[in-house]
């Protein structure tokens, strides 16, 4: 039971780094994409130390292996560069809650995957969630920034949720340190090119909170998500991840004096329930998965 608690307390600190990713979109003085590229460098860095220390290899299996860890490096790229613009045009707060549609998002595009039919509780669930979107609109126009933000984040998770079908149809053969290290290579491949003179120019406070976002944000919690698998349902990991928005809303109004509005709050609510709701669904529905 021991292992058991202490991998319950590691996914909670996992999904509560992951959630203070959302807080460096504010804190860096970098463009989305800039930071994007300087968390990848030192994600990969990290992340393929961690793989050689555990004796793993790096090596794909298959030309075709490759080609989708190509896939998945550059859907997360995109993932990750309007995860933090949707923050920076509108809030930590309503990206957050904008960028967690994904797992209903992921209900709706299932069927291209998996040749499994919608059930009308899908349905619902995308009801609510477009429901809890609207709270949070303030007008139909993309030159309202906290508009832009919602549309950028609902962009992101679309993009994150095709990353998530890609990779379990045809990437899962590999651990998730190993997954994660291929892509952030991807992503710095692909963004090395377009990194701003801001990024190579900037100051060592601002190289120093890429080295935090890289290494305690992004290579730590990941290490510590494959660590709690070994002992936890994947029911219980996925469920515990609902949570990353709250704590990211958390974390910004104590961070960032952020005052989300009773829309937000309402909204963020409906739309976390939803999500709650379908992982509870798909475990349901498929329990050789858990």
């Amino acid at each position: 039971m021991e292992p058991v608690k202490k991998s319950l307390w590691s996914l909670h600190l996992a999904v509560i780094l992951l959630g203070a990713t959302a807080l460096f979109s504010r804190i860096i003085p970098l463009s989305a994409l800039d930071i994007t590229l300087g968390r990848a460098a030192v994600a990969f860095v990290v992340l393929a130390a961690l793989v050689g220390l555990t004796g793993n290899s790096l090596r794909l299996h298959s030309k075709k292996d490759a080609l989708v860890a190509l896939l998945l490096g550059v859907l997360m790229a995109v993932h990750w560069v309007t995860y933090f613009a949707a923050m920076q045009y509108s809030s930590v707060s309503v990206g957050m809650i904008a960028l967690f549609t994904f797992p209903v998002i992921t209900v709706l595009l299932e069927p291209f995957f998996e040749g499994i039919r919608l059930v009308w509780q899908d349905i619902v669930s995308a009801l609510v969630v477009l429901g809890g979107i609207g709270l949070i609109v303030p007008e139909i126009s993309l030159g309202n920034d906290v508009t832009l933000g919602i549309a950028v984040g609902i962009c992101s998770a679309f993009l994150y949720a095709l990353r998530n079908l890609v990779h379990r149809k045809y990437f899962s053969h590999y651990g998730g340190a190993q997954a994660m290290t291929y892509q952030t290579l991807v992503i710095v491949l692909c963004l090395l090119w377009f990194g701003s003179d801001e990024l190579y120019q900037a100051t060592e406070h601002t190289y120093m909170l890429l080295l935090i976002l890289g290494t305690v944000c992004t290579a730590a919690p990941h290490a510590l998500v494959a660590y709690t698998l070994i002992h936890l349902r994947a029911k219980t990991f996925s469920l515990v991840a609902c949570m990353q928005p709250l704590y990211g809303v958390i974390l910004a109004i104590l961070v960032l004096d952020e005052e989300p509005n009773w829309q937000t709050m309402l909204g963020g609510i409906l739309v976390i329930c939803a999500a709650i709701y379908e992982t509870i669904n798909a475990h349901r529905l498929h329990p050789k998965k858990s």
